[in-house]
């Protein structure tokens, strides 16, 4: 066995999204921890997330009033995965649901909130849930980080004013016109925090910038040591067992031994653009990804030459989005804006081709045809009326009472026109006149007999409530102008990758175990098999995953099945 180290480490991770928080378990059980990140910056893409997490049976969503009990959420998972995965995998992420959200809380400066009513995906299957499993962090103070507070992975994103928004914010942001009763007060809240902070010397941060600042944190203050533009450049696997990693650092090729194990958390193969095609779509183009600028798949050549099993390449975490207006910017965020009424995304034929207000996954599935196999469902265009406009935010950018930015026009994302019937010319349709009246009579009637919009609770999540029967559907106004925008099938990153069992141990391609290696988060296989149960669920799995992990190199404990929290106890 080559035992020529430059340095050595008992766990070695690979990775600081939620690698983050596997390293500030691994250092708080005493052993010698080291994350390598192939950015300038940490966080992955945990740090350009909403920073929801999908924890079943967590004291916080408990403490808040939401019962649940652990058999309802094996059935919810045991439905929508439907042999897809295997049930282990997802039982430990059940399993350590719980106390991930204790540990984040007992070893961090953050506090986590509920994502109040922010249902299920699929919510409306057995076990589901309408009042929400989520968590998310409370708005953060970077500057606690120090000269730390620069090293952590920023997006394009921002609100047009410096302040903290939460997801709970981000639904009553989008009906601040509508409910300023509800909506108002937060905004008030928040903006005193974001500008009043700044007075103070206080920078506050939401969503996944505050995660993963405050994962970041805790693995230095447990002694974690963690180096930044230092990518991966092969694995050290000798008598079937990983012994190391190469690295590039400081310009010098390092071999860096693990004694007792290496996790990957290196993220997906989103930005490279020849492995999408090759096992998702040819449709997909660059600019339309959300995740990390580093996720191009590195250890998709890794396993292919040390024989690691791989799976799911075909899946990705979908998000519809208006695609970047100039390269690099990345893409625009549409959330909340396709369940609102008054919208409608047609494709060239200018009509309806699923229900908009779907979970994002099902909707990118569904936009590239991976749903059925038919041929993509693009281009793909958002209809609405100046009510809309006038009404809503969106792209997170364009508040309400404001224009669609000059901008989005300028880029061919947005065309406006005095009718139906000239924007369904501008873009190229073939009826949208036929698809719009279709829609108006729906949404007149408050019942999408087509594709059902409106009757789940995740659907009228992102509703308006002053809307009635129907918070998702109303007619678009018989009086111009219209707006189209461009919509593309976006993705937050991959979840197809190596193989790996309930401890997170990774598979060779013949099925064993290969001993001390480890994968969680998107660089391994979906814990659940492909399909997306609610929000902040890719996250969700890379923690619990990489909990399961730091036990299983820390001497193999049980598995700890008490620590669901059912709201009774």
């Amino acid at each position: 066995m080559n035992t020529s180290w430059d340095e050595t480490f008992d766990v070695v991770i690979v990775g600081s999204g939620t690698g983050l928080f596997a390293a500030m378990m691994s250092a708080r059980r005493g052993l010698s921890t080291l994350v390598v990140e192939k950015d300038e910056r940490f966080g992955g893409s945990t740090a350009l997330s909403g920073g929801g997490m999908w924890l079943p049976g967590n004291r916080i969503v408990a403490r808040d009033g939401v019962k649940d009990t652990r058999e309802r959420a094996e059935r919810y998972l045991r439905g929508i995965v439907d042999g897809v995965s295997p049930e282990e995998r997802w039982q430990t992420h059940l399993d350590y649901g719980a106390a991930v959200a204790d540990a984040i809380e007992e070893n961090t400066s953050l506090r986590l909130e509920t994502m109040r009513e922010y249902a299920d995906y699929f919510s409306d299957e057995p076990g589901g849930s309408s009042g929400g499993r989520s968590v998310e962090p409370s708005p953060f103070d970077l500057n606690t980080l120090g000269s730390g507070s620069d090293m952590i992975l920023t997006g394009t994103l921002s609100a047009p004013i410096p302040m903290p928004i939460t997801g709970g914010d981000f639904k009553w942001m989008n009906l601040m016109s509508r409910k300023p009763g509800k909506a108002v007060p937060r905004i008030v809240r928040r903006v005193l925090q974001g500008l009043g902070g700044l007075a103070l010397g206080k920078n506050y941060v939401a969503g996944g910038l505050a995660l993963a600042a405050g994962l970041y944190d805790g693995a230095v203050k447990a002694g974690a040591t963690l180096w930044n533009s230092t990518p991966l450049t092969d694995l050290i696997i000798e008598d079937g067992a990983i012994r190391g990693i190469v690295v590039d650092h400081g310009g010098r090729q390092l071999r860096i031994g693990a004694e007792r194990g290496v996790i990957l958390a290196a993220g997906g193969f989103d930005r490279d653009m020849a492995s999408r095609k090759r096992y998702q779509s040819e449709a997909i183009e660059p600019g339309w990804q959300f995740g990390a600028p580093g996720n191009t798949g590195d250890l998709l050549g890794l396993a292919e030459k040390h024989g690691l099993a791989l799976a799911l390449l075909d899946k990705a975490w979908w998000f519809p989005a208006i695609p970047e207006l100039a390269p690099g910017s990345g893409p625009i965020v549409l959330l909340a804006e396709r369940s609102l009424p008054g919208s409608l995304i047609v494709d060239r034929s200018g009509h309806r081709f699923f229900n908009e207000s779907v979970n994002y996954m099902t909707a990118g599935e569904e936009m590239l045809g991976l749903d059925d196999g038919q041929p993509p469902h693009l281009p793909a265009w958002m209809i609405v009326d100046s009510d809309f406009v006038k009404a809503y935010v969106m792209g997170g950018v364009k508040m309400p009472g404001m224009s669609i930015p000059r901008a989005w026009f300028d880029a061919g994302v947005a065309f406006s026109a005095p009718s139906i019937e000239e924007l369904g010319r501008i873009i190229g349709t073939t009826d949208l006149p036929g698809g719009v009246a279709r829609f108006n009579v729906l949404a007149a009637q408050g019942n999408d007999d087509d594709f059902g919009r409106g009757r789940t609770a995740y659907d009228r999540y992102y509703g308006d409530p002053t809307v009635t029967p129907n918070p998702n559907l109303r007619p678009l106004s018989p009086h111009g102008p219209y707006f189209a925008l461009s919509v593309v099938p976006g993705d937050l990153g991959t979840c197809g990758g190596l193989q790996a069992d309930e401890h997170a141990r990774v598979r060779s391609v013949d099925g064993s175990i290969v001993p001390g290696l480890y994968a969680i988060g998107n660089a391994a296989a979906n814990v659940f098999g492909g399909v997306y149960p609610g929000p902040g669920a890719t996250i969700g799995q890379g923690l619990t995953l990489g909990y399961a992990a730091v036990l299983d190199i820390a001497g193999g404990e049980s598995r700890q099945r008490d620590r669901f929290t059912p709201a009774e106890s």
